[in-house]
């Protein structure tokens, strides 16, 4: 796979999941464009909507503050806090109220307990170290012929892609507990519920987009190491 120093691997495996991801990434911002000029009938926040799924799910106890930023809303289960962008929190479109309620229902999967969410949680630590340790590891070990040090920094890149495959699931399960929530509080109409539901379609291909990356790096990493390893 190496030609006169250049690597082929990276064309052939990694490029592909690149564009995927570009594509991804230009839809969702595509799709939250055209829907943050639908907005809600009933004329309800983003907040008030978001609040409403936590009161009717149990989840009274979540508080919801603003952030300044675009599109940085994410729950914390560390402070037991919902918060929303600038963009999203008093917003009454339809893609604003399709992120906060996504953002409720990763509070509603902490507050019962969600599997996936757990798991996330518990490797998050380790899966932050792999990340700044994989590839210098890898490199260090291809540069002294040290094939256990490279395939450590491999095992150690493994956690991220497990940590965004067990992500995958999770994010697809806080759309669905969003969407459900708003069909149930008829909190908007069918018309509008389809927008959030494109919204949070579309925010969802960008979370398989990188870990279509991930794995082809992963992949790619071990052909690398496995091809130097038999070199030796």
């Amino acid at each position: 796979m190496f030609y006169y120093g250049f690597d082929w691997t990276y064309i052939i495996m990694i490029l592909p999941a690149v564009i995927f991801s570009l594509w991804a990434s230009s839809r969702v911002n595509g799709t939250y464009k055209r829907y943050s000029t639908q907005y809600s009938r009933k004329g309800i926040t983003a907040e008030e909507a978001c609040r409403k799924v936590l009161d009717e799910n149990g989840c009274s106890d979540v508080q919801i503050l603003r952030i300044q930023g675009n599109l940085t809303d994410h729950y914390d289960p560390k402070a037991n806090v919902i918060r929303l962008s600038d963009s999203v929190y008093g917003s009454t479109s339809t893609a604003a109220i399709g992120v906060a309620c996504h953002e409720a229902g990763h509070a509603i999967q902490y507050a019962r307990n969600y599997g996936p969410i757990k798991f996330r949680a518990a490797i998050v630590n380790v899966t932050q170290i792999g990340s700044q340790l994989s590839f210098p590891l890898v490199l260090i070990g291809l540069l002294f012929s040290s094939t256990s040090l490279a395939y450590l920094g491999v095992f150690l890149f493994g956690f991220c892609v497990l940590f965004q495959l067990v992500t995958l699931p999770t994010e697809y399960d806080a759309s669905h507990r969003a969407i459900l929530a708003l069909e149930n509080s008829s909190i908007l109409d069918s018309e509008e519920i389809e927008g959030s539901k494109k919204v949070l379609n579309a925010a969802a291909l960008t979370y398989v987009a990188a870990l279509s990356v991930s794995i082809m790096q992963l992949l790619r990493l071990l052909m690398i190491v496995g091809s130097r390893s038999r070199n030796d």
